[in-house]
This record gives structure tokens, C-alpha cells and sequence, in this order.
């Protein structure tokens, strides 16, 4: 671990770049499935509402019950190696989804159940990576354009993702385009397998009790003002976010009776402004004070769902008020996921970097299954523009709790924490 290897700029880390590029394609695999799956559940099967919000909540499910379990795990474990495991598992699982419906045997309590086992399999992989990238990159310096790095990977795929989706959908039927990310999952191995960084050995401790050191994890996050809010406002984002998207597939589906290449196309078209955001966001931290960055951003993420409702018209016109929507909320979480993440490595030394981040993931990703479910019932009651109008205004009653949060106080990125 020599200093001039932690200086050395990202484009010339070859372990970096593997990561990057397996976790490349494995995030535009998964935007098949974010939209092949409900799809499946809505040709296959003819789901309900409800039936397709109780799919979204279990795909998420598993962030709730398991995140802090598998965070204790992770920082005992060689990170690589579990991710290794979790994305194994993805493969095989999504594999066998086509297997199924060609041998008609797929069920409806069968997709439902392989989405839950993916979702613990995505848990495992989402605790470790974050808390593996430090090991890839080793000057905390580096760390806000890694994190850009991968928000711009994330906000490319999910531009190209859902129109790549709608296509493969229309081509192959829902069922079967799953085979694509099933295979990005096996490119994403074998990068994988081919990183060379040495990762240290975790100590060894008899005396270590997993109930205390997931104590431990929690105390950090919700001990420092800072960490908490993030935490807390990021579930509400979460629970927006996943809300808005689940109500506007149905009501696009049911509704409007839009095909699945065109809702791959509205979400695609709305997702450049996440891109846009990410590519922006390393300049942005570096001119305007950090805080201000993050208030501007999250309000457009927890504001830009109040355009869907007023959506009406032409279907071309509708259409461009829904994808502005969807900008503006993407445009704001491209630039404050940058933020969040930088500032959460930041201020986590590297033995609580696993434990932070499933306290992280388990009030996002259980925001989000929250959210999932509420977009079926709600929908099932109120209809989904009625719902929509619901979602939009209480997300938008989250945004004074960004105004009163700590992190707007923030001129700068504080400085790193270090071991013990």
C-alpha cells in the first residue's frame, strides 16, 4: 500500500477500472429487470395492482430484514469474495426465470419468490461494494470522483437501460429479456475474479459479538447529526422515488396503454438528467459550498414528482411533462448521490465502512419497499393519477426537513476519518 499507488490518478487504477466496467454492465442488466419483471408479473400472469406493488416490495423486502445482518458479516468477511457469491447467485436465479416460463412451470408464487431471493443476493452485493471501493481506492482525496464515476455509470445505465429494456421486451417477451441480465451478472464475475488489489485480512477477534458490533454501526449513523440526516432524508427520497416510478408504470400501462418500448423510452429520456447530473456534480462540489449543492439538489429530487399529476393533453404533450418530471428528479439525485456517498466515506473509518453502509441501505432500499407496496394499494384505491397526486404532494412535504438538516451547513467536505 505505497502512497504513490493511493495518489495515483483513477484512469490509471486497472483494478478500479475492472470494477467499473463489471459493475457497468451489471447495472444495465438490471434495468431490464427493473422493467421485465413487473412486466412479466402484468403479460404472464394478468397481476393486479396490488399484486405488482407486493412484487416491487418484495424485490426490496430483504434491505429490511437483512442489511444490517449481512453488514456485521461483511466487515468480518474479504469483501470480493462475498460479491462474488452475490453475484453467482443473481445469475442463476435470473437464469432461471426463462427456464421456467419455456417449461411452463413459472407461477405467479414462484416469481415472487425468486424475486425475493434476488433482492437478498442484491443486499449481500450492495453492502459490500460500497464498503469495498476504499480498498480499490486509497487516497480519500479520490473519493468524490469515484463516487462521480459511479453515479455517472449509474445514470448512463439508466438512460440506455429502460429504452434497452422496452426493446428486448417487445422482442423477447418479458420472461426471456432476462437473460441479459443474467449474463451481465457473469461478465461482472469474471471482472471480478480478475482484480489484483490485495484486500486485508479482517482481525480476528474471539471476543467480537455480532449484536455489538451492529449496535456499533447503528450508534455511528444515528450518533452523528450528520450521518442521520442523510439517513433519514434519503429513506423519504427512496420512498419517492420507488412510489412515483411503480405508480406511473401502472398508470402508463393501465391508463395511457403505452407499450412497454415506449415507457422504456420515457424513462430512458428522463434519466439524462441524472447523467447530466454526475457529470456535473465533481465541479459543482468543487465551486459552490457542499451544503448549498445538497439542498438545491434534493429539492429538485423531492419536487420533481409534482410535474406527473399536471400531466394532460396530447399524448405528446403529456408525454414531455412526464419525462420533464422525471429529469428534474433524476438532474437532482445525479448530483446529491455524489454528495451523500462522498460524505459517507468520509466520515466512516474503513472497520465501519460495511456496518454504515447497511444501516444505509437498510432505510433507503426499506424506504423504497415501502414505497413499492404503497404505489399497489394506493393505486388499487385511488386509481394511479389519483395516487400520483398523493406521492407528489407528500414528497414534496419533505423538503423543509432539507432546509432544517445539518449537511446544508457544510461548506466543504469534512476531513477523513481514519482507523480506530
Amino acid at each position: 500500500m505505497t502512497t504513490s499507488y493511493a495518489a495515483a490518478p483513477l484512469r490509471t487504477n486497472r483494478d478500479f477500472r475492472r470494477f467499473w466496467f463489471g459493475e457497468t454492465l451489471s447495472l444495465l442488466g438490471s434495468q431490464v429487470t427493473t422493467l421485465a419483471l413487473p412486466l412479466t408479473a402484468l403479460q404472464v400472469f394478468g397481476a393486479s395492482d396490488r399484486e405488482v406493488g407486493l412484487l416491487r416490495f418484495l424485490q426490496l423486502l430483504p434491505y429490511l430484514g437483512l442489511a444490517l445482518i449481512f453488514g456485521v458479516w461483511v466487515d468480518r468477511a474479504r469483501r470480493r469474495r462475498v460479491m462474488l457469491g452475490a453475484n453467482v447467485a443473481r445469475l442463476l436465479l435470473l437464469g432461471a426465470i426463462p427456464l421456467l416460463h419455456w417449461a411452463d412451470l413459472l407461477t405467479l408464487p414462484g416469481l415472487l419468490l425468486v424475486a425475493t431471493a434476488i433482492g437478498v443476493a442484491s443486499v449481500l452485493f450492495d453492502v459490500s461494494w460500497m464498503a469495498y471501493v476504499p480498498v480499490l481506492v486509497r487516497d480519500p482525496r479520490q473519493y468524490v470522483e469515484a463516487s462521480a464515476k459511479l453515479a455517472m455509470t449509474s445514470s448512463a445505465t439508466d438512460v440506455a437501460g429502460p429504452g434497452l429494456a422496452g426493446v428486448l421486451v417487445g422482442w423477447l417477451t418479458a420472461p426471456i429479456a432476462l437473460v441479459v441480465d443474467a449474463c451481465s451478472y457473469a461478465v461482472s464475475v469474471v471482472t471480478l475474479l480478475f482484480i489484483r488489489a490485495p484486500e486485508p485480512r479482517p482481525p480476528k477477534d474471539s471476543r467480537r459479538h455480532a449484536g455489538r458490533e451492529l449496535l456499533d454501526g447503528l450508534n455511528w449513523v444515528f450518533g452523528r447529526p450528520l450521518l442521520r440526516a442523510l439517513a433519514l432524508i434519503g429513506l423519504c427520497c427512496n420512498f419517492s422515488m420507488v412510489t412515483v416510478w411503480t405508480m406511473f408504470l401502472l398508470y402508463g400501462s393501465r391508463d395511457l396503454r403505452l407499450g412497454a418500448q415506449t415507457l422504456g423510452v420515457v424513462f430512458a429520456a428522463a434519466s439524462v438528467g441524472g447523467l447530466i447530473g454526475s457529470a456535473i456534480s465533481r465541479r459543482v462540489v468543487a465551486r459552490f459550498p457542499v451544503g448549498r449543492v445538497y439542498l438545491i439538489a434534493q429539492s429538485m429530487l423531492l419536487l420533481g414528482p409534482a410535474l406527473i399529476p399536471l400531466a394532460a393533453g396530447p399524448e405528446p404533450v403529456l408525454l414531455a411533462t412526464v419525462i420533464a418530471s422525471f429529469f428534474v428528479t433524476y438532474l437532482g439525485l445525479g448530483v446529491a448521490g455524489v454528495v451523500i456517498v462522498s460524505l459517507r466515506q468520509t466520515v466512516t473509518p474503513p472497520e465501519l465502512m460495511g456496518r454504515m453502509t447497511a444501516v444505509f441501505r437498510t432505510l433507503l432500499f426499506g424506504g423504497g419497499a415501502l414505497g413499492g407496496l404503497s404505489a399497489g394499494l394506493l393505486s388499487a384505491a385511488l386509481g394511479a393519477r389519483g395516487a400520483l397526486i398523493v406521492a407528489a404532494t407528500a414528497s414534496a412535504l419533505v423538503v423543509p426537513a432539507v432546509f432544517l438538516s445539518p449537511v446544508v451547513r457544510l461548506r466543504r467536505l469534512p476531513e477523513p476519518v481514519r482507523s480506530g
